[in-house]
Formats: C-alpha cells, structure tokens, sequence
C-alpha cells in the first residue's frame, strides 16, 4: 500500500455570504499520522469534504499525486473519509442496520479487508443486524472507524473517531490507527476535539481558525504557539 501526496492549494470556500475557508493551504505527506484541530465553525468538516471531492470549492485546487481528485476515481479510490453516523435520517430515525454500512462499504472501496472488518466488529463487540438509531454515540463512532480501517485505504481521514469512546477505548483505538499506520505504511488524518489523542498520537498537526490555516508543525510546536493557544488550544 503505497499512499500518494494529497494537496490543497489555495483552497476558498463560501456559503452565500459566509466565507468558510479562505486561501488555505495543506500538504499531507505519505504514511503520516495528521490531526486537524479547531474550534466549532472553524472550517474543519468543510475542508475534509473537499479533500474527498464530496464537497465542491469556489476556487483553488486539491490533488493527489499532482492530479486534481475532483472526478478522479483513482484518487477516490485511495481516500476513505468515513463521516461520522447521525441517528437520524432526514424527518425519522436512522433505520439502517450496521450491516448495510459494511455492505456498502464493500462495494465501494476496493481494498475492503472483509476479514478485518470481521474482526473489528468482534473486537467492538458491534451486532450487525442492529439499527443505526440503537447505537450508543460510542457504538456510532465504532462503526465510522471500522469502515474507515477495514477499507485499507492508503488514506484514511476520520472525523472524531474518540467521539463517546471512553478512556479504554480510546487507548485501544490509539494503538489500532498506530498499528495500521506501520503495518501498511498509510496516511491517517484524523480530526478530533481531544487534545490529548492528538498531541499523543500525531506526528504533525494542523491548527485552523476561521477558514484560516493557522498553523502546522509537530505537536509540540503546536502547543507551544502563542497563535494557537490564544486562538482555541485548551477550550475544546
């Protein structure tokens, strides 16, 4: 598994009026562990979706080996970004059953490890013929992260995988995304509220504020920027 380098630049985004990410930039380099962190607004889930080409952008360019990933199956094919479970759909409850995501899952990534993903809904005690809208928040993020792991995606990008795990779990969770990582040599990037996953497991993070790259550098660069600890570092 050989991740390729996935690229933003210049990256601007509006909704009507509202500016959410202005002239951003970010290089992720091949078999890297990368946090994402900002506050609520901050333009983060914005930034993924266009990473992923499921979000489209005002301007700018997002590439992977140098080739724009916008209707680019070969790009889409390397990149899994397993967004986070609602236990709702639409005006009703999230019927769909665990089953049906990993059955998803398994058609549209084509590095699906069926054995793997077997293996994780053992390990997380998941049951597959359990409704979506029955999952625990915990359960919820389970189920992102083992899509996102099982997919064998050179890039792996999760959207607060430690949402509603407790402390066991999440130092469980630590080790699996460590582990993937050096084993197949992988790209992780991960966004995520809990500074001290971040700051433990990453070996770079980036800092956004207001749409804005703030800044990027190891962990205790980060901690130690003056920028970022008067921006949001310890209020989330």
């Amino acid at each position: 598994m050989n991740a390729g380098i996935l690229q933003a630049e210049g990256l601007c985004k509006s909704y009507r009026d509202k500016e959410v990410l202005h002239n951003l930039n970010l290089t992720i380099e091949p078999g890297k562990i990368y946090g994402l962190i900002g506050r609520n607004g901050a333009g983060k889930t914005t930034l993924l979706g266009i990473l992923t080409a499921q979000n489209t952008k005002n301007s700018g360019l997002v590439t992977y080996d140098g080739q724009p990933v916008w209707e680019n199956q070969r790009a889409l094919n390397d990149i899994c970004f397993s967004r986070e479970l609602q236990p709702t759909l639409f005006s009703g409850p999230n019927n769909l059953k665990v089953k049906h995501y990993l059955k998803s899952a398994a058609i549209y990534y084509p590095n699906w490890d069926f054995d793997y993903a077997m293996r994780l809904l053992d390990e997380f005690k998941l049951e597959t013929k359990k409704k979506i809208s029955q999952l625990s928040k915990g359960q919820m993020s389970m189920v992102t992260i083992l899509i996102a792991l099982a997919s064998r995606a050179p890039i792996t990008i999760l959207d607060e995988p430690a949402a509603g795990l407790n402390d066991a779990e999440t130092e469980d969770l630590t080790e699996i995304i460590r582990l993937i990582r050096d084993d197949f040599n992988c790209t992780i990037f991960l966004v995520e509220h809990d500074m001290n996953l971040v700051m433990s497991l990453c070996d770079t993070v980036c800092a956004i504020s207001f749409g804005k790259m703030l800044a990027i550098g190891t962990p205790q660069e980060i901690q130690n920027n003056p920028l970022v600890q008067e921006a949001y570092l310890g209020t989330e």
